[in-house]
C-alpha cells in the first residue's frame, strides 16, 4: 500500500529544503532505516532516513530543488502499484497520508483553486501564479519556455516568473499539453491567478476559463488568440536569428541570461566552469546536470584561441583609436536555505525588538598574564572567547533579568544559563549552544566549543546543538575588529559583541603606561532589559573578566 513521504522539518527554523543528492532512485526497494537522499536545510545537510519499506515509486522533488516543509518528497510502496490518485491529489489508503496533506504536497504551487475539480476533464490541471518568496504578492511572466501545443513533462521548466525579489524558474509538477496561457509575457497578475492550464491534449478547457469570484483574473486569453501571439512571436524571431552569425555562444540567453537548472548552475561553481561556454543538450538547449559533467574545458580554450588567432591580424589591420569602454558584467547565485533563514530571521529580530547598544572597555592585561598560566598546564587550551563565555555565563546568574525570553503577555526568566556561540561558516552564520555554561569550568567550555565549531564548518550539527540558547556571544576580535553591533538572536535578550585585543597607551596610578585593552558592546530587547540593567551587568563581566582569578573559585 503506497505511503507518501513529505519533506521532513529536520531544525526548529527550517520552513523549506533542498534536496542535495538522492541516495536511491525510482524502482529501488527501499528498507526500514536506509538512506533517502541527503537535504540541505537552513543550518546543515542531513541524511534523510526511510520509516518505511517497499520500493521507491515517485520521487517528487529532484536534486537541487527546494520544496517547503510537508511538500511531497516521494512516494513508497508495492511494485508497479497504481499512484495516479496521490500525484492528482485524491484518496489515499488509509495507510497514507490523508488525501488533505497529499493535495496540499502535490499541488502546493499548482493548486486548481478557480474551479471545482468536478467541472474539469478528467487529467486537466490548472496551474496558478506561484507564490515564490514569503513577501510576493503578484508576479510578472519574464518568458515563457513553452507554448500553447507544446508537450510538457514533469519537471519541464514552464516559465520564467518575475517576483519582487528575484526572477525564479517555475517548473511544471504535471506533464500533458500546454491547453492554454492565461498570463502572456511582460504581464503581471496577483498570486493564485490562472497562469496556464494543462491536460490531455483537445481537451476542453472552457469551463476552467469561467470566473468563480471577484478575484478571478480579469479578459483571460484564449487558446487561439495565446497559440495565435506565439506563432507571432516565432514568425517575428525568424528574420533576426537569420541575420546573425550561427556561431555564437553555446549556452541559449534571452536578454544576456543564461539556461540552466539550479543544479547545473551548483556543479559548474563548484568546478569554476562558465556556463557561457557550455552547450546545453535539455529542452530548448537548456543547461542540465550532464552538459556539465561531459563538459572539456580545454577543447573549448582551444575553439576559443583559434578563433581569437584567426580574427588577431584583421583586427590589428582595422584597429583605430577609440576611448576607453567596458561591459557591465554581473553574475547571480540562487540563495541558500541557510541564507533565506538567517534574513528572515534577522529581519524579524530587528524589525520587532526595540535595540539597544551600551559599550564598555576591560582592561586584558591581568587576562593575557592568566591565560599564559592556565595554557601552559598539560593538554589545556584557552582562549580569550571561552574567558569570555564563562565570565558572561557567571554575570548572567548574578543579573537575571539579562537571561530572560520576551513572550507577549509575560517575561520567561531562565534559571539555567545556555551559551550561543557564532560561529562563521561558508554558507553564513551558525550558533551552536554551550548548555549549562554557568556550571562548566574554562577547560571544559573550551573543549565544548571547539567540537561544537568543528562540527558546525563540517555541516555536523544536529538540531539539538543548536538549540534552546538564552544568551549568545558573537566574537570578530580575532578579524582585528574593535568595536561592532550583533542583532539579537532571538528568543534571547540580549548578544554580547566581542572586539580585538589592543595595546595602548592607558593611565594606572596616574601615569599613562602602555595597556591591553578589549571593547565589549552588549545589544539588549528594551522591551525586557532596561539600560540601568544592563549598565550593571555589564559592569559586572567587566569585572570578571579583568579579574579571571574570580572565575577559577
Amino acid at each position: 500500500m503506497a505511503i507518501v513521504v513529505n519533506m521532513p522539518r529536520l531544525s526548529d527554523t527550517m520552513e523549506e529544503g533542498t534536496v542535495a543528492s538522492w541516495l536511491k532512485n525510482v524502482g529501488d526497494a527501499i528498507s526500514e532505516g536506509d538512506i533517502l537522499a541527503e537535504i540541505e536545510t537552513d543550518k546543515a545537510t542531513m541524511e534523510f532516513e526511510s520509516f518505511n519499506e517497499g520500493t521507491l515509486l515517485h520521487i517528487g522533488i529532484q536534486e537541487g530543488e527546494a520544496a517547503p516543509v510537508d511538500s511531497l518528497l516521494a512516494i513508497i510502496g508495492e511494485p508497479g502499484e497504481d499512484i495516479s490518485a496521490l500525484l492528482s491529489g485524491g484518496s489515499a489508503a488509509p495507510a497514507a497520508a490523508t488525501s488533505t496533506e497529499v493535495a496540499a504536497a502535490v499541488t502546493a504551487q499548482e493548486a486548481p483553486v478557480q474551479t471545482p475539480a468536478a467541472s474539469l476533464p478528467e487529467g486537466v490541471v490548472v496551474v496558478n501564479m506561484p507564490r515564490l518568496s514569503d513577501t510576493m504578492e503578484e508576479g510578472t511572466v519574464a518568458t515563457w519556455l513553452k507554448k500553447v501545443g507544446d508537450e510538457v513533462a514533469e519537471g519541464d521548466i514552464l516559465a520564467e516568473i518575475e517576483t519582487d525579489k528575484a526572477t525564479m524558474e517555475f517548473e511544471s509538477f504535471n506533464e500533458g499539453t500546454l491547453l492554454y496561457i492565461g498570463i502572456q509575457e511582460g504581464e503581471a497578475a496577483p498570486v493564485d491567478s490562472l497562469l496556464a492550464i494543462i491536460g490531455p491534449k483537445g481537451a476542453d478547457v472552457s469551463a476552467a476559463l469561467q470566473p468563480t469570484s471577484s478575484a478571478a483574473v480579469a479578459q483571460p486569453a484564449t487558446p487561439a488568440v495565446a497559440a495565435t501571439e506565439a506563432s507571432k512571436a516565432e514568425t517575428a524571431a525568424v528574420p533576426a536569428a537569420a541575420a546573425t552569425p550561427v556561431a555564437a555562444a553555446p549556452a541559449p540567453t534571452n536578454g544576456g541570461r543564461i539556461f540552466a537548472s539550479p543544479l547545473a548552475k551548483k556543479l559548474a561553481a563548484e568546478k569554476g566552469i562558465s556556463l557561457s561556454e557550455v552547450k546545453g543538450s535539455g529542452e530548448q538547449g537548456r543547461i542540465v546536470k550532464i552538459d556539465i559533467e561531459r563538459f572539456t574545458p580545454s577543447a573549448a580554450s582551444a575553439s576559443v584561441s583559434s578563433a581569437a588567432s584567426a580574427t588577431a591580424p584583421t583586427a590589428a589591420q582595422t584597429a583605430a583609436p577609440v576611448l576607453a569602454q567596458g561591459e557591465e558584467h554581473f553574475t547571480e547565485e540562487k540563495n541558500s536555505q541557510m541564507r533565506k533563514v538567517i534574513a528572515k530571521r534577522l529581519a524579524e529580530s530587528k524589525f520587532t525588538a526595540p535595540h539597544y547598544y551600551l559599550t564598555i572597555e576591560a582592561d586584558m592585561d591581568a587576562a593575557m598574564a592568566s591565560r599564559v598560566q592556565i595554557n601552559s598546564l598539560p593538554d589545556t587550551k584557552v582562549s580569550f572567547n571561552d574567558m569570555v563565555l564563562k565570565a558572561s555565563a557567571m554575570a548572567l546568574k548574578k543579573h537575571p533579568q539579562v537571561n530572560t525570553t520576551w513572550q507577549g503577555d509575560s517575561t520567561r526568566f531562565n534559571s539555567h544559563v545556555h551559551m550561543g556561540v557564532a560561529v562563521a561558516v561558508p554558507d553564513g552564520l551558525v550558533v551552536p549552544v554551550v548548555k549549562f555554561a554557568d556550571q562548566q569550568s574554562l577547560t571544559q567550555i573550551g573543549g565544548a566549543v571547539r567540537e561544537l565549531a568543528g562540527k558546525a564548518r563540517d555541516k555536523k550539527l544536529t538540531p539539538a546543538e543548536m538549540e534552546g540558547s538564552t544568551f549568545t556571544v558573537s566574537n570578530l576580535g580575532m578579524f582585528g575588529i574593535q568595536e561592532f553591533t550583533s542583532i539579537i538572536n532571538q528568543p534571547n535578550s540580549a548578544i554580547l559583541s566581542v572586539g580585538a585585543i589592543v595595546q595602548k597607551p592607558v593611565v594606572k596610578d596616574g601615569a599613562v603606561v602602555a595597556g591591553n585593552t578589549m571593547k565589549l558592546t552588549l545589544a539588549c530587547d528594551h522591551r525586557t532589559v532596561d539600560g540601568a540593567t544592563a549598565a550593571a551587568f555589564l559592569q559586572t563581566l567587566q569585572a570578571f573578566i579583568e579579574n579571571p582569578v574570580t572565575m577559577l573559585a
